[in-house]
């Protein structure tokens, strides 16, 4: 059967103009890479933190949407660990901590191409009554 979250990705403009690759893409567990651009840096050369944290929320995403119905992040937290820049390629592994009914907890962790860890993120996700066939 395929994951519904193939169609999601399909639609998902920013995560390609990011280029955003879906390295695994199973319920309740998603990894993403990126490789980070030039146009990905702040001014201080490094990567963008709003960039990092897309590529977690991307993953987040994938991760939660286990099902038909379509779940949205209600909020996350995010901690920044060590900064990248330009060439390296970060990659998010997101995973279901917990699923209770409408609400969901997932973790993500960054890592750089050598496996230290950039960010870690905690995602709150909801289950909505839409589904993807509404769309």
């Amino acid at each position: 059967m395929e994951r519904p979250t193939k169609a999601m990705m399909q639609r998902d403009l920013a995560s390609a103009a990011l280029g955003m690759v879906v390295e695994h893409d199973e319920p309740g567990r998603a990894v993403v890479s990126m490789r980070v651009r030039d146009d990905m840096t702040n001014g201080f050369h490094i990567t963008h933190g709003g960039l990092v944290f897309a590529l977690a929320d991307t993953a987040f995403a994938i991760a939660c949407n286990e099902d038909e119905r379509i779940t949205v992040a209600q909020g996350a937290d995010v901690t920044f660990l060590k900064s990248t820049t330009t060439g390296q390629t970060l990659t998010a592994t997101a995973v279901r901590r917990a699923r209770n009914g409408r609400s969901g907890l997932y973790d993500v962790t960054v890592t750089d191409e050598t496996g230290d860890v950039v960010a870690e993120v905690r995602g709150r996700s909801l289950v909505t009554d839409r589904t993807l066939a509404d769309q």
